[in-house]
């Protein structure tokens, strides 16, 4: 499945997966009988990918959101959506997750006026984030953003493009999250 972890290259014809439905090699097109266990992995391994964290990482969203009230599916995805590098990333600050977790590491990232370095730093609604003053000249964030704006921003965020800052308006609901993912294979998963 297309994760989009690659950057503007997964939005052009180059992408690997347009180009070839089965993994490489010799061995990739041969028939592989899909166990419960492997479905649920792969969920999991899908949502872990794209949001670049590691197994000790999620394995905590996932306790993390199994004590908290509502929905365990729901939950978990929506703290891995408030994570900053993700808010830095649907801002359009970042080409990629990857990117965003880059400039929250050096330092170009304040949110609330306050430097923030942790990518995995959990942002509440109302919270402000935006580019450090002398970062925002970056070449990277400026093509980003202009990228981002062809594919759309997210419905709860806001987005001043020009000031280079925007604002979580609300935390996302699971029908704002973009990804056809189903959580409930997760915890499954996690349950078992």
């Amino acid at each position: 499945m297309k994760l989009f972890l690659k950057g503007e290259r997964c939005f052009t014809d180059k992408c690997a997966i347009e180009q070839r439905e089965y993994p490489p090699g010799q061995h990739g097109q041969g028939r592989v009988r899909a166990t419960e266990y492997r479905i649920h992995l792969r969920e999991k391994q899908k949502v872990r990918n794209t949001y670049g964290v590691s197994e000790a990482q999620f394995r905590k969203y996932y306790d993390m959101a199994k004590r908290k009230k509502g929905v365990t599916g729901e939950q978990l995805l929506q703290l891995l959506e408030r994570r900053l590098d993700n808010i830095v990333y649907r801002l359009g600050f970042a080409p990629s997750r990857n990117g965003a977790r880059q400039l929250i590491s050096h330092g170009h990232i304040r949110v609330n006026g306050h430097k923030v370095d942790i990518p995995s730093f959990l942002v509440k609604a109302g919270d402000e984030v935006e580019v450090k003053e002398k970062s925002k000249k970056l070449e990277m964030i400026g093509t980003s953003l202009e990228n981002r704006e062809q594919r759309g921003y997210a419905e709860w965020l806001e987005v001043d493009k020009d000031a280079r800052k925007g604002r979580v308006k609300v935390l996302p609901e699971r029908k704002d999250m973009p990804m056809s993912v189903q959580e409930t294979l997760i915890i499954e998963y996690y349950s078992k």
